[in-house]
């Protein structure tokens, strides 16, 4: 483009206005270009968040263990159903290796696990998230719904890994329906290996019900979600028994009203 004598007059009028620009206006654009950027770091952490949330259930759709297990973080924990909790990566890719096989898709075997209503926070300074999360699995062996709350950590190397994974199912049933053959899925010996701890909570599967704690409060009041003062879906056997009474005590961190995030982060 050809610059002409006045469009030059004008061009050096604006460099010139903005040389001599206060210093509080200079200083109200960089803030303005700090928190835009801030914003952009943040949308870009969830999206990464919610990559390595799907990507996972990619993984087990086709026994890819190892590759799943490198999604974690070195010290993370791992929580399916009520089997336990694995403690370290190496943990993770035992039980997953045990349970399932090595690694790989076997013939005749269908795993579909696929992933919805992602709900997704950033801690303050970056360096935390946070996703509730619902899957629909379809297996050979029958299907179910978990409910994923699930923590992750950015490493210094600025990539997202699971540092938590915990997904309690909602229901679990075989082929014939869960409507007349709802399973209860939460038995930690159903099979090999063996946990390194005991289940966060006992609960039970569709038909009782056991509100999983939201990470984040009321988004529109602040106010933290209690899920009921009531205790049902949270025991394997009726209220009142010594088995419910002490199902009480295995492992239980959480209550229904204790946010896994702080208000206001």
């Amino acid at each position: 483009m050809r610059v002409t004598r006045n469009m030059g007059v004008v061009l050096s009028g604006l460099v010139l206005g903005f040389l001599t620009t206060p210093a509080t206006a200079q200083d109200d654009v960089e803030q303005q270009l700090d928190e835009l950027d801030r914003r952009i770091t943040r949308l870009e952490d969830m999206n990464a968040i919610e990559t390595l949330q799907r990507t996972y259930g990619y993984f087990v759709d086709k026994g890819q263990w190892t590759h799943l297990s490198n999604l974690f973080a070195e010290d993370a924990t791992l929580e399916i159903g009520g089997k336990g909790i694995f403690v370290g990566r190496e943990r993770v890719l035992e039980y997953m290796q045990t349970a399932f096989g090595p690694d790989g898709a076997p013939m005749g075997i269908l795993v579909n696990h696929m992933q919805f209503q992602p709900v997704t926070h950033i801690s303050e300074d970056g360096r935390e998230g946070w996703l509730r999360g619902r899957a629909f699995v379809m297996a050979s062996s029958g299907w179910g719904l978990p409910l994923y709350e699930d923590a992750f950590e950015k490493g210094e190397d600025g990539l997202w890994r699971i540092n938590r994974l915990t997904g309690p199912f909602t229901m679990y049933t075989n082929w014939d329906g869960w409507g007349e053959n709802a399973l209860n899925n939460t038995w930690p010996d159903k099979f090999d290996p063996p946990p390194d701890l005991p289940p966060s909570v006992v609960y039970l599967t569709y038909p009782a019900y056991y509100i999983v704690p939201f990470h984040y409060p009321h988004p529109a009041t602040g106010e933290v979600f209690e899920a009921g003062a009531g205790e049902a879906g949270a025991y394997h056997r009726a209220p009142g028994t010594p088995e419910q009474r002490q199902s009480q005590t295995v492992g239980r961190t959480v209550n229904g009203s204790q946010p896994i995030m702080p208000p206001g982060d």
